[in-house]
């Protein structure tokens, strides 16, 4: 996963309403649920029908750290679909997203001005349609790289021209080099 989607990752487990199951028994009660049978949850986590039966039962209480990981994963991945769904048309229809981050902006400008990429450290409020565009190019399994794009249009348009106020020769706004992005919506 890339950062984009590890930022919007981050933003939908906040949404939660209720927290997920923490114990073992509890997430593999779960998963099977959510699945219908052992050897689909099985499949899911790359270990055998009996052994999720017997984490099930809890005769297995310590599975491997890296099957914990995926364990985890899954159940946070199904948790409460109708509230990422509602909050994700909430951003993209009316409140749109709020993007932070500290990173190397870069930009081609008219001859005269810097285009010298810098770090910044920016908290910009992005209008309904780019929440939009972000969640559609993640659903269709857009890059990384095709996702910054997006929020990097968005900060050339709301940041750096201010909605058509300033900076109008401003064009190609790159996002490179991010220490940290968080998403809200």
């Amino acid at each position: 996963m890339g950062e984009i989607e590890d930022a919007i990752e981050r933003a939908d487990r906040e949404a939660f309403t209720r927290q997920p199951p923490k114990t073992l028994k509890g997430q593999i009660g779960y998963l099977l649920k959510q699945m219908g049978s052992a050897k689909a949850v099985a499949q899911e986590l790359g270990v055998t029908a009996d052994s999720v039966n017997r984490y099930r039962r809890g005769a297995r209480k310590h599975p491997r750290a890296d099957v914990v990981a995926k364990i985890d994963d899954a159940v946070r991945q199904r948790w409460q679909p109708m509230v990422r769904k509602r909050r994700q048309k909430q951003a993209a229809a009316t409140t749109g997203i709020t993007v932070e981050t500290r990173a190397r902006f870069g930009y081609t400008a008219p001859v005269g001005t810097t285009d010298d990429g810098r770090f910044r450290r920016l908290t910009v409020r992005l209008p309904p349609a780019y929440a939009q565009r972000l969640f559609d190019a993640r659903n269709t399994g857009a890059s990384d790289q095709e996702m910054r794009q997006i929020i990097a249009e968005g900060f050339k348009e709301i940041y750096f021209q201010d909605g058509g106020n300033r900076a109008t020769g401003l064009s190609d706004v790159t996002l490179n080099d991010i220490d940290y992005l968080d998403l809200d919506y």
